[in-house]
């Protein structure tokens, strides 16, 4: 895998509109050589208002058509400068636009090809920032910075030659203080760029924190904790305005001390001039002339390192960004394995033959376990909290990969199976149910867009969740968003299950559907999950084992390893590990 990169990032993202870039560079150069010019004829009106006003005194007669040419000349360079400038921002704002356009959708994009462990360890709220945060900064630099910096460089390096074409002694003191502004600016923006790498980081993570505790909102409000919140909100924002506050000091003492420079090169460039043109022999029209020239040059000089400056923390906000970004993309996808086999509906069994897995390389959480889920039977796993059971749901569909051993269906290797043809044939309705914004039907159909209003309701039957759907003021085609309390924790998971049932999965998998809801839901949804279990291979992980007497076969997990397997009878007359659990949730109950 590359390193992340800024560049190689703008480049990608730039790349395809190549001619309408080539078009606004050769524009601003255009622009630029009219800039650049125009002192030149301001120059040249000056010393000819001198000298027409020299012989006026003098009484001689002359005529002023060379002040007037000249006038006209540095019009209409200034104009054609601004027209073609003009017209290069609107083609630099038109590929800015569609190359965000680019960036946001491949970000995007790239967010539904990443592995789960890559959501499963990174903050909701990071993730967020890529796009409220770094792809903001970088079309602002796209629209502003980035146009910018090429005609500032288009002027600066314009000046320089045109000032050495007109007098070289001039142009040599015009630029005698540009070793001493180039180390104030190396110095102040590195400086800069530490900072406001920094400071990305740091917003990344008051994101992330902010998502974690809207997110967990109620269960702060129901403990007290709103004022632990409030503090350690405080402290990530405090290392935020640290951060940005050094960012923006050095970037922000650029200008100044780079627009005093000018200022001073300006008093040099007329005190020298005088000088020179005093010492030189050529008339007064001319020196004077002369010197409001290299004057004009002279802005026109540092005016570009100026312009830089106010603008280096855009552009530097925007190069990280677009690092932070680079990295998202260079990370490694889920293998959808194009070359695999399509898998067939299933015939025979899955199974878990000596699964180890860890999702650290040093700690294993699965040591060597096997599972046997003959087609059309149902196996229920049980065990404590952090046993491992979620983990094992995780690998038959391929969130995780077995360190050693394997994961089959109908005796092929998961892996080499294409990911689309596994996961077309499993269907899950995780512990924690989520509704998209959109209808109910959408909800419902959102595993499978093309089903039918018949297929749907029937699902929404069998779900037990029908009747309640048409008490809704529009039925199936309420309105649901996240601001909206309409359905219950029991009715989200009836919904899900709903879901679920419509794709008509081969492989079932429930993780724990019953774990977060009141005993009279808790039976609702048992008697839907009875329904979409009839005569599908299933797999149940349940925490209330009441739920999974009926299984054809039980699991129990215990630190990894499956110390016990069986039906719900024989486990109890083991008298084993599971008649305790089982006995001590009865006692409880």
């Amino acid at each position: 895998m590359r390193k992340a990169s800024a560049i190689q990032y703008f480049k990608h993202y730039l790349a395809p509109y190549w001619r309408g870039m080539l078009v606004m560079i050769v524009l601003s150069l255009l622009s630029v050589v009219f800039e650049v010019v125009a002192p030149l004829f301001m120059g040249r009106a000056v010393t000819a208002l001198a000298q027409y006003v020299a012989a006026y005194r003098a009484g001689k007669q002359i005529t002023i058509g060379a002040f007037q040419v000249n006038l006209k000349l540095m019009i209409l360079m200034y104009s054609l400068f601004l027209l073609l400038l003009l017209a290069s921002w609107l083609i630099a704002v038109r590929i800015n636009s569609f190359a965000d356009h680019d960036m946001r959708v491949n970000l995007f994009k790239k967010f539904q090809r990443l592995t789960i462990k890559y959501f499963d360890t990174h903050q909701d709220g990071k993730l967020l920032s890529l796009f409220t945060s770094d792809l903001d900064n970088i079309f602002n630099a796209l629209n502003n910075a980035i146009f910018e910096l090429i005609a500032q460089v288009a002027i600066f390096a314009g000046t320089i030659w045109l000032m050495l074409r007109v007098n070289v002694q001039l142009a040599l003191v015009t630029m005698a203080l540009t070793p001493v502004a180039l180390l104030v600016t190396v110095i102040l923006m590195r400086k800069s760029k530490k900072y406001i790498d920094l400071q990305q980081e740091k917003i990344s993570t008051l994101n992330g924190y902010v998502n974690e505790q809207i997110n967990g909102q109620k269960v702060i409000i129901t403990n007290g904790l709103q004022q632990q919140s409030i503090a350690g909100f405080n402290r990530y924002n405090d290392e935020v305005r640290t951060a940005m506050f050094k960012g923006q000091l050095y970037s922000g003492m650029l200008n100044p001390l780079l627009q005093g420079l000018s200022y001073l090169n300006l008093a040099i460039v007329i005190a020298v001039g005088s000088v020179i043109v005093m010492n030189s022999g050529i008339s007064r029209s001319v020196g004077l002339g002369l010197i409001v020239t290299f004057v004009q040059f002279s802005q026109q000089y540092f005016s570009p390192l100026t312009q830089l400056a106010s603008i280096y923390s855009q552009i530097q906000l925007a190069l990280t960004g677009a690092k932070r970004i680079d990295r998202v993309e260079i990370q490694p996808e889920e293998d959808q394995v194009p070359t695999g086999q399509n898998l067939a509906p299933l015939t025979k069994k899955v199974a878990v033959v000596d699964a180890h897995f860890g999702y650290q390389p040093d700690k294993e959480i699965l040591h060597g376990i096997d599972l046997n889920i003959p087609q059309g039977t149902m196996l229920a796993l049980v065990g404590p909290t952090g046993s491992g059971k979620t983990t094992v749901m995780n690998l038959f569909n391929r969130f995780y990969d077995v360190d050693q051993g394997c994961v089959t269906i109908d005796e092929q290797d998961v892996r080499t199976l294409t990911l689309k043809s596994l996961r077309s044939r499993i269907g899950i309705v995780l512990q924690d149910s989520v509704l998209f914004t959109g209808t109910v039907a959408f909800n419902i159909k959102f595993g499978k867009p093309a089903a039918t209003d018949e297929e749907m309701i029937a699902a929404a039957k069998q779900a037990n969740i029908h009747d309640y759907i048409m008490t809704l003021p529009q039925g199936y085609a309420t309105e649901i968003d996240g601001e909206q309390g309409i359905f219950s924790t029991g009715q989200k998971q009836l919904l899900s299950i709903a879901r679920t049932l419509l794709t008509d999965p081969d492989f079932l998998i429930l993780d724990e559907a019953t774990a977060n809801v009141d005993t009279v839901t808790e039976a609702r949804i048992q008697a839907a999950m009875d329904n979409i279990i009839v005569g599908r291979t299933s797999f149940v992980i349940a925490h209330r084992l009441k739920t999974i007497i009926n299984a054809d076969q039980i699991a129990v997990l215990k630190d990894g390893n499956v110390v016990e397997q069986g039906n719900h009878a024989e486990l109890l007359a083991q008298k084993g590990f599971y008649y305790k659990l089982y006995t001590n949730q009865m006692v409880l109950n």
